[in-house]
């Protein structure tokens, strides 16, 4: 046999992003998509705060203004294989597109490995800018051509008018808007 030479087209890299999808269609079979979401979301909320270690410490900053958390975003996904581009951005909201996942087809139909993406860059961005709420609006786990992010920036009517998650500072909670003081208690994340 000639197992060595066979052309399995096997590395470490897709060996791992072949296991994370597996783990969490597996957690979403056993547990459910709700459940299973909440676990990827905690797990992606210590992988973004890792992260957005690494960059501040390598590019030397404390925190991140707008265009640079979108473009520290755009660079992560790039170097994971995703294809994350910036369709617009303001004060209100950072809207990304993504052309492609980089755990591949095996997303499709694995929706809860979304909660990745928004976990991760909701508390990245929370983190340099005091709120975001995550807005997945389109995915292609969920067999759209494309993602789209909204990434809300600012508690208020736009945001509570949005599905998605909500992240904020853990360190440094912005006060609540005016108009949003009936809103819920600021927490890691409040399920879609």
């Amino acid at each position: 046999m000639r197992v060595a030479k066979a052309a399995v087209p096997l590395t470490s890299d897709v060996f791992l992003r072949r296991f994370v999808t597996e783990l969490t269609a597996s957690l979403e079979e056993v547990i459910g998509r709700e459940e299973a979401t909440g676990y990827i979301g905690l797990a992606g909320q210590r992988l973004g705060d890792a992260l957005g270690d690494l960059y501040t410490r390598e590019l030397d900053l404390a925190r991140f203004d707008r265009e640079q958390i979108a473009e520290v975003l755009v660079d992560l996904y790039r170097r994971i294989q995703g294809e994350v581009y910036i369709i617009s951005a303001d004060d209100d909201r950072i809207v990304l597109g993504n052309r492609s996942c980089p755990f591949g087809g095996q997303v499709r139909g694995n929706e809860a490995m979304c909660m990745l993406t928004s976990s991760v860059f909701g508390t990245m961005t929370a983190r340099h800018l005091g709120y975001a709420k995550v807005d997945l609006s389109e995915t292609i786990a969920a067999r759209s051509p494309r993602c789209r992010i909204v990434i809300h920036l600012r508690p208020g009517p736009a945001a509570d008018g949005a599905p998605g998650n909500e992240y904020y500072d853990r360190l440094d909670p912005p006060p609540p808007a005016a108009d949003t003081a009936d809103a819920p208690a600021p927490g890691p994340h409040r399920p879609c």
